[in-house]
Formats: structure tokens, sequence, C-alpha cells
């Protein structure tokens, strides 16, 4: 037995510098991951920034193009508005002179309207009921 603790105590240096060797090894391995986690965390920040840059200006000029959109149909809405009074203004000014100088004929032309429009209502109303 004196051979095989002899053995074990020259193994024990070469066997404590491979554990040292070894964790060393693995303290640069975990170093050199962290640096390169670090580089490419790095990148992708750099790209999310750059990113970022192209994205803000075009989000601008999109809501830039919809104010334009909105205040054009604004506008178009405000045209629309303006001539359909117009057009009401001339039809009411046409009738009044057409009553004021045809007056019976306007009474007749009224009271026939008024029977087709009775009539119609009558009849959906009897449609309805069956």
């Amino acid at each position: 037995m004196n051979t095989n603790s002899s053995l074990a105590r020259d193994a024990m240096p070469a066997v404590r510098q491979a554990s040292e060797d070894l964790l060393q090894n693995a303290s640069k391995a975990l170093s050199s991951t962290r640096d390169q986690a670090n580089h490419a965390l790095d990148k992708a920040d750099d790209k999310v920034r750059e990113l970022r840059g192209e994205v803000d200006p075009l989000v601008d000029m999109l809501a830039s193009k919809a104010q334009r959109l909105a205040r054009q149909s604004l506008d178009m809405a405000a045209e629309a508005k303006e001539k359909a009074q117009q057009s009401l203004m001339h039809y009411a000014s046409a009738t009044s002179h057409y009553v004021s100088e045809q007056p019976v004929r306007s009474v007749l032309i009224a009271a026939a309207v008024g029977a087709v429009v009775a009539i119609l209502v009558s009849s959906t109303r009897r449609r309805n009921q069956y």
C-alpha cells in the first residue's frame, strides 16, 4: 500500500493543476460568452435605434397625410352643404313664386299629391296586416 499512497501523493499536484486549468478555462469561456452576448445586445440595440429612426419619420408623414385628407373631406362636406342650401333656397323661392302666380293650380296639385300619399300609406298598412 505504500506504493499506492506514494502514487496518489505524486498524482495530487497533477490533479490539482488539471483542476485549476479546468477552472481557469471555464472562467475564460464564461467571460468570452459574456463578451459575445454583450456585443450581440449592443448590435441589437443599435439596430433598434436605427429602425426607430426610420419609423418615426414614416409615422409623422402618415399622420400629416391623414390630417390633410381629413381637412379635404371637411372642406368638401362644407361645399356640398353650401350647394344643397343654395339649391333648397332656389327651389323654395321658385315654389313660392309658382304658388303666388298659380294659387288654385297649386292647391289642386297639393291635394292630388296628398291623395296619392294617403292611398300608398293605406295600401301599405293593408299589406302589413295580412
